[in-house]
């Protein structure tokens, strides 16, 4: 199965971003999406930025991630 996470933009690197998510950092392309920002939410897979996310859409995204793992805490 594969997992397209959302995740946000802390740090630019040319055409790498390190994004985070939950307190991991990773180092990802952002090729598809070169005007990134600090502080963006991004759907990240395979290491690619695939989609760059509008505030409320990423408000939604989090708070389902968030549910998930409170009711994974509870299983």
């Amino acid at each position: 199965m594969c997992l397209a996470v959302p995740m946000r933009v802390v740090k630019i690197e040319g055409g790498k971003a390190v994004v985070e998510s939950r307190g991991v950092e990773t180092l990802v392309d952002i090729a598809l999406y070169p005007d990134l920002q600090v502080d963006d939410r991004v759907i990240v897979h395979a290491g690619f930025v695939i989609e760059k996310l509008d505030p409320q859409a990423a408000k939604d995204i989090e708070d389902a991630w968030e549910e998930y793992a409170r009711v994974m805490e509870n299983a």
